[in-house]
C-alpha cells in the first residue's frame, strides 16, 4: 500500500516548486538582460566601427600613414572583439543567421577594402575613396540594425515574461490561499468548530478523517479524544447516579434508625414502643404485614406484642406459638434473619399465613447480649430477595428495638427501686417518730388507767400532761413529715426553695431565721437538691424537738457547695448522744449525705455553745451524682 504525503510534504512541495519557479524565472531574466547588455555593447563597437572607417578615409586623403595605419589596427580589432565578446564588460553579439551573415560579409568586404587600398593610386581622388568608404559604413550599418532587431526581439520576450510573471505571482497567490485553505485552514476550522460543540456539551461530536496528513491524525487523535472524554463523562456520570443512589440508601437507612431512636425516646411504655417500631419496619422494608413477638426468658414461647396490617384473624389464631410448632418461632441457639417462602407442604409451616395469601416471610431475631427477646415478622404477598443493605438494616433496627426495651425495662426496675428505697426511708422515719411517739402514748394511756383505777390524782394528773404533750409532738412529726413528703423543686437555683423551708419553720415554731449565700457555682440537679432540702429539714426539726434555740442561721456556699444549719440553743455531747429521736434523725440525714456522695460533719458542745450541721457537696460532678428519676415525688394524699 502506497503512503500517502503528509501536509509537511505537501507544503515542503509546493514551496519547492514555487522556488524553483521564482529562481527560473530570475535566472531567465538575468539571461535576457545579459543578451541586452551584451547587445547594447556590441553596437556601440559596431558604431566605433564606422567611426574608425570615416577617421581611416580622412586619414588617407591627408596622406598620414601611421594615423591611417593606427586606426587600421583598431578596426581589426573591434572586429575581433564583436567575433570574440567580452564577458567583463559584457560585449557579446546576438547571434543568429542573420548577423552571423551580416558580419561575415562585413569582414569580407574589410579584407576587400583593404587590397583596394593597397592597390589604388595616389592620384585617385578622395571623392571615389569617400565612396567606398560610405559603402562600406551602409553594411557596417545594416549590421548594426541586425544586431538592434535582435535586441528588440529580446526585449519583446523580457516585457512578455515580466507579464507571464505577474500572472504567474497572482495565480500562485491563488494557489497559495487555496492550497492553504484546503489543506491547513479548513481543518483547522473544521477542528475549531468541533471543539466548540464539545465545549458546549456535544461529546458525541466527531472528525471525518479525510486525509492521512498531520491533520488527519489531529481528527483521528480528537476523535479518540472525544470518545475517551464521552466515556469518562458517562461512566462519571453513572458513578454519580451510583453514588446518589448509595447516599439515598444510607439516608434512608438514618432516617430509620434515628426514627426508631425517636421512638424510643418518646415511648413511654412497652406497647407503645412496639406498635410505633412495627409501623416503621412495615414503611421500611415495604411488607405487607408486621408483626413484633415477645419470647420468654425460658424461649418456650412467642407472644404477639403489637402487629400493624395483619389480618385479625391471623393474629388471633397466632398470639400465642411455642417454640418450634412455626418456622416463625426461633429456638435461640439457631435464632438468625432468614427469608422463608411459603410453601404448601412445609413441615414446620402452620397454615395461617398461606391461608390469608401471604408467599413470603422474613424473620428477625431480636436479640441483646446473646440473649433472645423476641422476633419481628415480616409479611409478603409477592416472593422476595433480600439484598444485603435491606438486610443489614433490619438487623440494626432490631438491635436498636432490642436496646430500647431493654432501656425501658431498666428503667422501670430503677424506677421500682427509687420507690421501694423511698418507701424504706419513710416506713424508718414513720416508726422512729411516730411510732415511738405513739408507744410514748401507749404507756402513758395505761398509767393514766392505773392512776384513775387507784384514784391517783396527782398521777393522773401528771399522766394527762404527758399524753397532752406527746399528742402535740406526734402531730408535729405528721405535720412535719407531710413537709417532707410535699418537698419539691421548682427552679434551678434551690434558693428559692431553702427561704420557704425557713418561713415555714419560722412559721410553726416562732424561732427567728437567716439565710445567707455566697460565691458563684453550677445549679444542683433537681434530685440533689430534694435531698439537700431533707437533710435542712431534719436539721431544723432536731432544732425544733431537741436545742431549744432563738435564732437559727441558714449558710450556703456555691463553690463548692456547702450548707451549715446553726443554732443558738442548748447543745450537746455528740459523743453521749442517746438512742432517741435525735440519734435518728441524725442517722437520716447520713444516710441521705450518702444517697448523693456528700459529707455529714457534726459541730455541738454541750451548755449552751450551740450546734452547726455542716454538709459539703463533691466540687465536681454534681450534675451526675444521680439521674433525676432515680428519686421520685412523693406528695401527701
Amino acid at each position: 500500500m502506497r503512503k500517502k504525503p503528509t501536509l509537511s510534504t505537501k507544503l515542503l512541495a509546493m514551496g519547492t516548486v514555487f522556488l524553483l519557479v521564482a529562481l527560473a524565472s530570475i535566472g531567465f531574466t538575468l539571461w535576457v538582460t545579459w543578451q541586452l547588455e551584451g547587445g547594447a555593447a556590441a553596437v556601440n563597437e559596431a558604431g566605433r566601427l564606422r567611426m574608425n572607417m570615416l577617421r581611416m578615409i580622412l586619414a588617407q586623403q591627408n596622406e598620414s600613414p601611421q594615423e591611417f595605419a593606427r586606426l587600421k589596427q583598431r578596426f581589426d580589432d573591434g572586429l575581433e572583439l564583436l567575433r570574440t565578446g567580452d564577458p567583463a564588460r559584457p560585449l557579446f553579439v546576438p547571434w543568429n543567421d542573420e548577423t552571423r551573415t551580416q558580419y561575415e560579409h562585413i569582414r569580407s568586404q574589410w579584407l576587400l577594402l583593404q587590397q583596394e587600398w593597397k592597390m589604388s593610386l595616389p592620384q585617385e581622388s578622395g571623392a571615389a575613396a569617400v565612396a567606398r568608404g560610405d559603402a562600406f559604413v551602409s553594411e557596417i550599418d545594416g549590421f548594426v540594425q541586425a544586431i538592434e532587431v535582435r535586441i528588440m526581439r529580446w526585449t519583446a520576450v523580457l516585457h512578455l515574461f515580466h507579464l507571464f510573471l505577474v500572472a504567474l505571482a497572482i495565480g500562485s497567490a491563488v494557489a497559495f490561499m487555496a492550497l492553504s485553505y484546503l489543506l491547513v485552514l479548513n481543518p483547522v476550522t473544521r477542528l475549531q468548530q468541533a471543539l466548540g460543540r464539545v465545549r458546549q456539551g456535544d461529546l458525541g461530536t466527531r472528525l471525518e478523517v479525510e486525509t492521512e496528513d498531520e491533520f488527519g491524525q489531529l481528527a483521528a487523535g480528537f476523535n479518540l479524544m472525544a470518545h475517551a472524554l464521552q466515556a469518562s463523562h458517562e461512566g462519571l456520570e453513572r458513578k454519580v447516579r451510583e453514588k446518589t443512589a448509595t447516599i439515598e440508601v444510607r439516608n434512608q437507612r438514618l432516617s430509620a434508625l434515628y426514627a426508631v431512636s425517636a421512638l424510643a425516646g418518646e415511648a413511654g411504655s412497652l406497647e407503645a414502643l412496639a406498635q410505633g417500631f412495627v409501623q416503621q419496619i412495615r414503611s421500611v422494608a415495604g411488607c405487607d404485614a408486621a408483626a413484633l413477638r415477645w419470647s420468654d426468658e425460658a424461649n418456650q414461647r412467642y407472644v404477639l406484642l403489637a402487629a400493624d396490617g395483619l389480618p385479625k384473624s391471623l393474629a388471633e389464631e397466632e398470639h400465642c406459638l411455642n417454640t418450634g410448632t412455626c418456622e416463625c418461632g426461633q429456638a435461640q441457639e439457631r435464632a438468625r434473619m432468614r427469608v422463608i417462602p411459603i410453601v404448601p407442604a412445609g413441615r414446620l409451616q402452620l397454615p395461617h399465613c398461606r391461608e390469608a395469601g401471604y408467599e413470603t416471610v422474613v424473620s428477625i431475631p431480636v436479640q441483646l447480649h446473646q440473649r433472645l427477646l423476641g422476633e419481628v415478622t415480616l409479611f409478603f404477598r409477592t416472593t422476595l430477595d433480600l439484598s444485603e443493605d435491606m438486610r443489614e438494616l433490619l438487623s440494626t433496627m432490631a438491635r436498636h428495638l432490642a436496646s430500647s426495651m431493654e432501656g425501658l425495662r431498666a428503667t422501670a426496675l430503677e424506677r421500682e427501686a427509687a420507690v421501694a428505697e423511698e418507701r424504706s426511708l419513710i416506713a424508718r422515719e414513720l416508726h422512729d417518730s411516730i411510732a415511738q411517739s405513739l408507744a410514748f402514748l401507749k404507756i402513758q394511756t395505761q398509767l393514766l388507767r392505773d392512776a384513775v383505777a387507784k384514784g391517783n390524782t396527782e398521777a393522773r394528773d401528771r399522766s394527762m400532761a404527758e399524753l397532752d404533750v406527746g399528742v402535740r409532738e406526734c402531730y408535729a412529726d405528721v405535720r412535719e413529715l407531710l413537709v417532707h413528703f410535699r418537698t419539691r423543686t421548682q427552679d434551678e437555683d434551690i434558693e428559692e426553695a431553702l427561704r420557704a423551708t425557713l418561713s415555714k419553720f419560722e412559721h410553726q415554731t416562732g424561732v427567728a431565721t437567716a439565710l445567707s449565700m455566697s460565691g458563684q457555682g453550677l445549679p444542683l440537679a433537681p434530685d440533689v437538691q430534694i435531698q439537700v432540702l431533707h437533710v435542712v429539714q431534719e436539721a431544723l426539726s432536731n432544732v425544733r424537738k431537741h436545742a431549744g434555740a432563738r435564732h437559727v442561721q441558714l449558710r450556703v456556699q456555691r463553690h463548692p457547695w456547702r450548707f451549715e444549719v446553726q443554732d443558738d440553743g442548748s447543745g450537746f455531747d455528740p459523743q453521749a448522744v442517746p438512742p432517741d429521736s435525735l440519734h435518728v434523725g441524725l442517722g437520716i440525714m447520713r444516710e441521705r449525705a450518702q444517697r448523693i456522695g456528700a459529707s455529714l460533719r457534726l459541730e455541738s458542745h454541750a451548755g449552751g455553745g450551740g450546734t452547726c450541721v455542716t454538709l459539703e457537696l463533691p466540687a465536681a460532678g454534681m450534675d451526675e451524682r444521680l439521674p433525676a428519676t432515680t428519686i421520685p415525688f412523693i406528695a401527701a394524699a
